[in-house]
């Protein structure tokens, strides 16, 4: 009898949540390659919950007040490590997407004269650097020193790795500060000339993970033109301007619906999936983007120092998994705001480098910091 208490203390110790200065952890499962897999929490000082996992970086939560004070996630994820295991290479939930996030031309490009083939994922192109993805991978995680709810991820990326020349050296840090942000610190080098192009692909809805479709958001992005594509989302190199369209939106207006069945430049499919041009990379984070849920009163405001911001509505969710919520996932029920390099970059003089070159640090920061506003009514 006392070795089977002993037995029940000691399993209940181990599933209990580990204090680590400002960051909780508890183990959250064992993948199919038997890689076991934590969940970490930062709790700010304002209230604010973020969790995440050692695979990919995964957010898995981001709870946040609404007017009332009703803490909600308003990210999307999946229910549990199974399902990250074997769907999110479909989803991309929450995770850092890298080699390059974003599409590449025909799964290839040129960099000193030397052709890089990659995986053909998308058609004939490149998506999000391929599959497996940094999604996919283990990440060693380092809780930030003191009390400081933040962490840093890393990860080394084998020469070779999607087809990528180099070895990449990636540090990825999150942090909940002060006033309901989470800031991401991004940092990599590498041994061989590569191109980078890394972006976090949360889904946001500001109602809650089982609030329904995204179109009664309202938007504004600071931006007056956008990354004009072609066949296949790939850029004609034409940063088009936005007035007198529907990817205007420099005052703040609905996110809306499908206008009259389909978006302009996404083939036929309904919502936006769409680059924003912001200006050249910056050294500090400038105001991207805001979105605020009428309903709710929550708000989200981006800044980052990329040269776009890519608004993506959920167009191909098949509706054929739950989430973490407990709803199926349909199309349009989250909206992904990546802060990134341009698509195809590598393929595109005329657009800011991607390329990153021994000796040199790639760095990026975006802040999505989060707040209410009153009743308009």
């Amino acid at each position: 009898m006392i070795l089977k208490w002993l037995a029940t203390i000691a399993a209940l110790a181990l599933a209990a949540p580990v204090q680590a200065a400002g960051v909780e952890i508890r183990d959250y499962g064992v993948t199919r390659a038997g890689q076991p897999v934590r969940e970490y929490t930062l709790r700010g000082p304002d209230g604010m919950v973020v969790r995440f996992l050692d695979l990919g970086g995964i957010v898995t939560a981001v709870e946040v007040p609404d007017r009332d004070g009703r803490m909600e996630n308003v990210v999307l994820g999946l229910p549990d490590l199974a399902a990250y295991d074997t769907r999110n290479q479909d989803y991309y939930f929450g995770g850092i997407v890298g080699r390059y996030a974003g599409r590449i031309a025909n799964a290839r490009f040129t960099l000193d004269g030397r052709e890089v083939r990659l995986q053909a994922n998308d058609g004939p192109n490149n998506l999000h650097g391929g599959s497996p993805n940094f999604i996919t991978r283990a990440w060693r995680v380092e809780p930030l020193p003191g009390a400081e709810p933040g962490a840093v991820l890393h990860y080394s990326s084998a020469n070779g790795e999607q087809g990528f020349p180099g070895r990449l050296d990636v540090a990825v840090t999150y942090r909940v500060l002060p006033g309901n942000a989470l800031r991401i610190d991004y940092r990599a080098t590498t041994d061989a000339p590569t191109v980078l192009n890394l972006t976090n692909h949360s889904y946001f809805n500001l109602g809650g993970a089982d609030a329904g479709p995204v179109f009664g958001h309202r938007i504004r992005i600071d931006s007056d033109r956008i990354v004009a594509v072609g066949d296949g989302g790939i850029p004609t190199g034409e940063l088009a301007p936005v007035a007198g369209t529907v990817f205007d939106f420099r005052a703040a207006r609905l996110l809306g619906g499908c206008g009259g069945g389909e978006m302009p430049q996404t083939g036929g499919v309904c919502g936006y999936n769409h680059s924003w041009w912001l200006g050249e990379p910056t050294v500090e984070p400038r105001f991207a983007a805001r979105v605020t849920d009428p309903a709710s009163g929550r708000t989200l405001e981006v800044l980052t120092t990329e040269p776009t911001v890519h608004a993506y509505v959920a167009n191909y969710f098949p509706g054929t998994d739950r989430g973490a919520a407990g709803i199926v996932l349909e199309p349009h029920t989250g909206l992904a705001l990546e802060t990134q390099h341009l698509p195809d970059g590598p393929n595109r003089p005329e657009f800011p480098s991607t390329i990153l070159r021994p000796g040199e640090t790639f760095r990026s920061t975006t802040l999505y910091r989060f707040g209410v506003e009153a009743d308009s009514d």
